[in-house]
């Protein structure tokens, strides 16, 4: 069945470019920005553009996080998803291809015709083309009697887009900015103060009462906001359910860690600066203000501006000793996500059925939609970039979510503890609890790739340990979740924090997770950051 080469081993990329000039120790930055994941990279080359003085500490070897990559045996394979929006040639909504701009930068991209294949209950199957009115065609056909409901609720959606997409995405924390937005588009600012507090399950079910639609629709919304409808922002649903056949699902050229790569390219091309292997230990404060950063080797680095692309758990716990009031308040609205159980193959070309689609969501019971390893994700970056894995094989990319709390960490044999720390079990144990998962994971694979497990090559498994180990997040989490249905992105906190001169970015900011989410998140905090430093 192939290797079983634990994530755990070393990731070195030797394509990573070597600093231009070696970070200063004494020198006060401008902004020092705490990982390099898309959040961090974008606020890092907006402020860069502007002239600051930026320096990013990067703890792996490699930027990009989540979005990062690895190479083994000659593929090329992608850490996360390679489900990609923030693409587009048009609107203002592409900020993937805005943030590149910025630092003279672009990439290449290839289109997908078919956002995601379902694969569900019952034998239902529906694909999500870009195409908008084939998608509806699709949907009307599984539900004719909701073909008004349908459209009607999709319509609410891009009145939300359309306003997103009409005005330039920055911080809603910059009071020049939002009456500047107000007075240009005043009708636009109203309509989106009026869909803030709310969330999908407000609309669908207002529209649609066919069941097995709204578990559709739930299943739509968990795929990337790992909560049903009922706790996902109306706002974020508008961008993501529209974007998909406005600007469209487009894959990087050379695989998503081409993105955070390109930036570093515009970051040091534009005079910041990026050091690796340079882990934060902790936030310095003086008289409460955040005025540096201390790695674990007992550097010290200086900045005016402290940025954070850690997550709020790890920023304030982890960097930071006290916890203020206002992030005990956030912590009763929000609680960490799942991680995920990742399978990464390289397979022989033959396996694969023909016309088979690059992404694709399985699932066999909609109660068990959020119970771990019940959903599954699937992706096939070769079909479209076939340079990613040797002449006559693919990669197959498949995660389910799944809690740290249910993979022990090596070491001496220990009973089960309900906190945030495993338990202690055997390497062995552990590894073969790797394989075991793998093959059921092969199982699920099999209804759309038969007979899978025969033309496997080259296999790995990744789990919760592995998300915490190399992206340095807490118990491996995706991201924040609402504890309970909220009042839509309302309670969601934006980049600045209740201590002076630190701000957070990424997906424990306003709008949320997703890579073009994040890349939001890092306009608004360079924004704010360079209105702060007067640039």
């Amino acid at each position: 069945m192939g290797s079983d080469l634990p994530l755990e081993s070393s990731m070195v990329h030797p394509s990573v470019t070597p600093l231009p000039s070696s970070p200063i120790p004494n020198l006060e930055y401008d902004a020092l920005v705490i990982g390099a994941g898309i959040g961090g990279l974008v606020t890092a080359t907006q402020l860069a553009a502007k002239g600051a003085q930026v320096l990013v500490l990067e703890r792996y070897l490699i930027p990009g996080g989540s979005a990062g990559y690895f190479e083994r045996n000659g593929y090329r394979f992608d850490v996360g998803a390679s489900m990609i929006f923030g693409f587009g040639d048009r609107g203002t909504t592409n900020l993937l291809t805005q943030a590149l701009a910025a630092v003279n930068q672009q990439l290449e991209t290839i289109p997908d015709p078919v956002q995601i294949h379902y694969h569900l209950p019952q034998n239902l199957e529906i694909k999500v083309h870009y195409n908008y009115e084939k998608y509806l065609q699709e949907l009307s056909r599984f539900f004719p009697h909701e073909q008004q409901g349908i459209r009607r609720f999709y319509d609410t959606c891009w009145q939300i887009f359309n306003a997103l997409n009409s005005m330039e995405l920055l911080s809603l924390e910059e009071p020049r900015y939002l009456l500047r937005s107000f007075w240009q588009h005043p009708l636009n600012c109203l309509r989106l103060l009026k869909y803030l507090p709310r969330n999908v399950g407000d609309y669908a079910q207002r529209y649609i009462q066919d069941p097995i639609l709204l578990k559709f629709i739930d299943l739509e919304c968990y795929c990337w906001s790992v909560v049903p409808s009922a706790q996902t922002p109306i706002i974020n649903a508008g961008m993501v359910f529209c974007d998909r056949h406005y600007g469209g699902v487009n894959y990087p050229q050379g695989g998503v860690g081409q993105i955070a790569l390109k930036l570093v390219a515009g970051l040091q091309a534009a005079g910041g600066q990026l050091r690796y292997q340079a882990r934060v230990k902790k936030v310095l404060l003086e008289q409460g203000k955040a005025v540096g950063v201390q790695l674990a080797t007992g550097e010290v680095y200086r900045g005016k501006r402290i940025i954070s692309n850690a997550t709020r758990w790890d920023t304030f716990g982890q960097l930071l000793d006290n916890i203020p009031p206002s992030e005990l308040k956030w912590r009763q609205r929000y609680t960490q996500s799942p991680s995920f159980l990742s399978l990464h193959l390289g397979v022989e070309a033959n396996a694969l059925p023909s016309g088979l689609d690059c992404h694709h969501i399985l699932l066999e019971d909609w109660q068990q939609m959020s119970t771990p390893g019940a959903t599954v994700f699937v992706s096939i970056p070769t079909l479209l970039d076939p340079s990613l894995a040797p002449s006559g094989h693919h990669i197959i990319h498949a995660f389910t979510p799944s809690w740290i709390k249910d993979w022990p960490s090596t070491g001496s044999q220990g009973s089960f503890s309900s906190t945030n720390s495993p338990q202690k079990f055997s390497q062995a144990a552990y590894i073969a609890q790797k394989q075991a998962a793998a093959q059921q994971l092969i199982t699920r694979l099999e209804k759309i790739i038969p007979d899978l497990g025969q033309y496997i090559h080259h296999l790995e498994v990744g789990t919760p340990r592995t998300h915490r180990r190399f992206l340095g997040r807490q118990a491996g989490t995706y991201g924040p979740i609402p504890v309970r249905p909220l009042r839509g992105l309302v309670g969601m906190p934006f980049n600045r924090t209740s201590i002076p001169n630190l701000y957070c970015v990424g997906d424990s900011t306003f709008p949320g997770q997703g890579l073009n989410a994040v890349a939001f998140s890092g306009f608004a905090c360079a924004h704010r950051v360079a209105a702060d430093l007067k640039l």
